[in-house]
């Protein structure tokens, strides 16, 4: 017969932990760890967003507003936006928002406050779940007090110098000073920034092995987290697939701090949606006008149409201008079957193998959902001149003097949008039975670590 290892039993309740094991922490240590969860995860953003902002020559912006654009970028990492406003007077008005998660920035600041919280409570299988809430309450605490700050710093107005002398002239006579300014919408930012935090920490606890649980949950283990580890482990490869490839294309294609430039912050962006699109799930949106935010052509192809309408993104749509993106679903499939042969394996021995089909149908689904979520990208921008659009009756070409000529470039109007087809949910759920039961097939006629034969090499 096998026998798997299995961990030693658990200490019985009332007996104190053993020494060098930590229990639940002091007040000022559990504020002290808190703060460290909250800085650790400050600090790989910040640098992450920083380093992908200069790469994009956001570091040229003028009148010092680097800090602001860096606050912003870690205001929409978190699920907040920013709204982008401003005009010359009564004369013209500019209303614009965007709202896209940089999931490179977001990614990195979710493994390193992950790393740090778990470490804490490390050498532990069991932990009271009125200590978990403690922890994760004063992180809650620290986080908010963070994101506040970021929202407050989030700002900035620019002032539009006018063009010329004659131009400034008239500009002074009518009263105009021509600003343009931006801010982190304050409610969205701290509310779903929130959220993020919360769902950070929830797979942390349905990922990993390390993370202790409330005794009550101890059961349910080994029917989360050998799916949910599954998927994470797909995600990570394809972003790590997305670095390989941005590099790949950095060094050979030119526009090496562009491409970089949306590695380090936007690359999940891209290759988690690439992920569904493989699996067969579709997007939909549009394209008009210049947004600035970089996107691959082939998509940027297929979004833009002459008259705006909303297209279908899928893999047929994007092969019509690269044949290349049929491999999507090869690379989604082989991966899938991996993940179905990981979570069998690291599931105990004797599960049926139609629970490891459900429960890798339904951690797809899961994983599908917030694919949906987190790649959702809508980015407008708007100029009235005197309540009228500039581009209809050539009144852009005045206020494009008034503003100089380098500002005229961008006048008009613009927008972005790519939402999910969210049957893209039900159709992973059907992926992930299949691949769960194949998997499980699999993993079958593979022996475990810790396993022996039995006497004579035959199996009992």
């Amino acid at each position: 017969m096998h026998q798997e290892h299995r961990p030693g039993p658990e200490p019985a309740p009332g007996v104190p932990p053993a020494p060098g094991r930590p229990g639940a922490p002091g007040l000022l240590r559990g504020w002290l760890d808190a703060l460290a969860v909250v800085l650790a995860g400050l600090v790989a953003m910040t640098a992450l967003a920083a380093l992908g902002l200069l790469l994009a020559h956001a570091g040229s912006l003028p009148q010092g507003s680097f800090p602001s654009v860096l606050a912003a970028t870690l205001a929409l990492a978190v699920g907040g936006s920013v709204r982008i406003d401003g005009g010359a007077g009564f004369f013209a008005k500019v209303d614009a928002g965007i709202t896209v998660m940089p999931l490179s920035v977001g990614l990195a600041g979710a493994l390193v406050m992950v790393e740090v919280f778990l470490r804490q409570l490390r050498f532990r299988a069991v932990a009271p779940g009125r200590e978990l809430l403690g922890r994760i309450a004063r992180v809650v605490v620290l986080w908010l007090a963070a994101l506040a700050v970021i929202v407050s710093v989030a700002r900035h107005t620019f002032v539009v110098e006018l063009g010329g002398d004659l131009i400034g002239t008239i500009g002074g006579v009518l009263g105009l000073t021509p600003e343009v300014g931006f801010h982190a919408d304050v409610p969205r930012t701290l509310g779903f920034g929130l959220l993020w935090l919360l769902v950070v920490l929830a797979v942390a606890f349905a990922v990993s092995r390390r993370a202790p649980l409330p005794r009550a949950l101890l059961p349910y283990q080994y029917a989360v987290r050998p799916a949910a580890f599954a998927m994470l482990v797909v995600l990570l490869v394809y972003a790590v697939l997305g670095v390989v490839v941005g590099v790949v294309t950095a060094l050979v294609h030119g526009n090496a701090g562009e491409t970089l430039a949306v590695v380090l912050l936007a690359v999940p962006n891209l290759a988690w949606p690439a992920f569904g699109l493989g699996l067969g799930a579709q997007w939909h949106g549009h394209l008009t006008g210049a947004i600035g935010l970089p996107m691959p052509q082939v998509l940027a192809d297929v979004l833009r149409t002459p008259d705006g309408r909303e297209v279908t993104v899928s893999v047929a749509s994007l092969a019509g201008y690269d044949g290349r993106i049929w491999w999507l679903t090869v690379l989604a499939a082989v991966l899938l079957l991996a993940a179905g042969f990981l979570m069998a394996h690291r599931s105990p021995e004797g599960v049926p193998l139609w629970q490891h089909a459900v429960r890798m149908g339904l951690a797809l689904a899961v994983t599908m959902l917030l694919i949906g979520v987190l790649s959702r990208v809508s980015a407008s921008y708007g100029l009235a001149v005197l309540g009228v659009n500039p581009q209809d009756d050539g009144l852009g070409g005045l206020l494009g003097s008034v503003l100089g000529g380098s500002a005229a470039q961008s006048l008009g109007n613009g927008s972005l949008s790519l939402q999910p087809y969210w049957w893209g949910v039900p159709l992973a759920a059907g992926w992930g039975l299949l691949a769960g039961a194949l998997g499980a097939l699999l993993a079958s006629r593979v022996r475990r670590r810790g396993e022996v034969p039995a006497p004579g090499g035959q199996d009992g």
